[in-house]
């Protein structure tokens, strides 16, 4: 493998606080990546021991001490280099994703996964899309948004009606522009009634598509997390069954559901589907990107709903399926939660 004179530049010591005060990584860390990246290629087990273990200030104040690598936008990020992105790609192979997308700033990173979600070869992948649009707080959804306008001179919500013509579209569009309550209020009354609609919805569905269900698409794209996870649970209460089963002929609002109500399950899902040695290349993208953005989030939950679904752990199954540096990775970033 080949050695970039960028990466040796990445690896300059520094003070080892950051804007907070709060410790960075030890002296010594800088002076490993500095061997790491100098004179016969990449060392690669160093590299992964580090900076998986780095948390997402330390990544933050990396960003904002690398101009060589990011550069501050107008709307208060840092985003990577488009030509060193490029570089690094062409390096690390399949490590190489794990390792821009983790050390992305959270906001371009989700960015960027809508982008590539929507001008796929084939056609776009709506999952992307809802996963990042439904799992997110409102302030990084925000901030997603934000950085979509500086890396792409559009918005979210246009590239989507550009790009999307079927019925999906006007959900997909409520998704990405939600700002959604994240209070500790719910009204039990409501969520009850709510459910009851898609209860009434679901048994009249011969008459319309679900997609086109103008009440079904504004709860579902402007109710807060807490009062959608009351209606799912009043849904099974009154009509025995779970809302994402009961939605199993519409693939985009199931999903939808899932990644609202219960995105633990969903995530351990998909994650069983990409972590298997016959899948296409598409899947096995899945794996980068569920580990890399969920490692700061809620990646133990994930791993124990993998566990229970699957009856093996998920860093197992890492061992099984994935080789090399790549396969280091992902189990150093499972670890962080352990």
């Amino acid at each position: 493998m080949s050695t970039s004179n960028e990466f040796i530049a990445l690896a300059k010591p520094y003070s080892g606080h950051n804007i907070n005060g709060q410790q960075t990584a030890t002296s010594n860390e800088f002076r490993v990546l500095t061997k790491a990246f100098s004179g016969l290629g990449v060392d690669e087990k160093s590299f992964i021991t580090i900076l998986g273990k780095w948390d997402t200030k330390q990544r933050q104040f990396y960003r904002k001490n690398t101009q060589e690598f990011f550069k501050e936008d107008e709307r208060q990020f840092e985003r990577w280099d488009e030509a060193h992105v490029l570089q690094i790609r062409q390096e690390f192979l399949r490590l190489k994703d794990a390792v821009v997308v983790y050390t992305m700033h959270p906001w371009e990173r989700d960015a960027r996964l809508i982008k590539e979600a929507l001008v796929k070869e084939a056609q776009p992948q709506l999952h992307i899309i809802i996963e990042t649009a439904a799992t997110r707080s409102s302030e990084q959804l925000l901030g997603a948004r934000r950085a979509y306008h500086s890396l792409f001179e559009h918005s979210i919500e246009e590239d989507i009606a550009f790009h999307i013509h079927t019925p999906e579209r006007k959900l997909l569009v409520g998704l990405v522009s939600s700002y959604r309550y994240e209070g500790t209020r719910v009204n039990e009354e409501l969520a009850k009634n709510e459910a009851e609609e898609f209860l009434k919805a679901i048994k009249d569905g011969g008459k319309k598509e679900l997609i086109e269900d103008e009440e079904i698409v504004r709860i579902l794209s402007t109710r807060s997390k807490l009062h959608l996870k009351a209606l799912y649970s009043y849904y099974k209460e009154i009509s025995g069954n779970y809302l994402d089963e009961e939605l199993g002929g519409s693939l985009i609002l199931k999903q939808t559901v899932e990644c609202l109500c219960t995105p633990q399950t969903y995530f351990s899902k998909i994650l069983d589907a990409s972590l298997r040695l016959d899948v296409d290349e598409p899947a096995r993208d899945s794996v980068t990107r569920v580990i890399a953005t969920r490692a700061d989030e809620d990646i133990k939950q994930i791993a124990q709903e993998f566990h229970k679904r699957n009856g093996t752990t998920l860093t197992n199954k890492i061992e099984e399926i994935a080789n090399g540096s790549y396969k280091e990775f992902l189990l150093a970033l499972v670890a962080k939660s352990a």
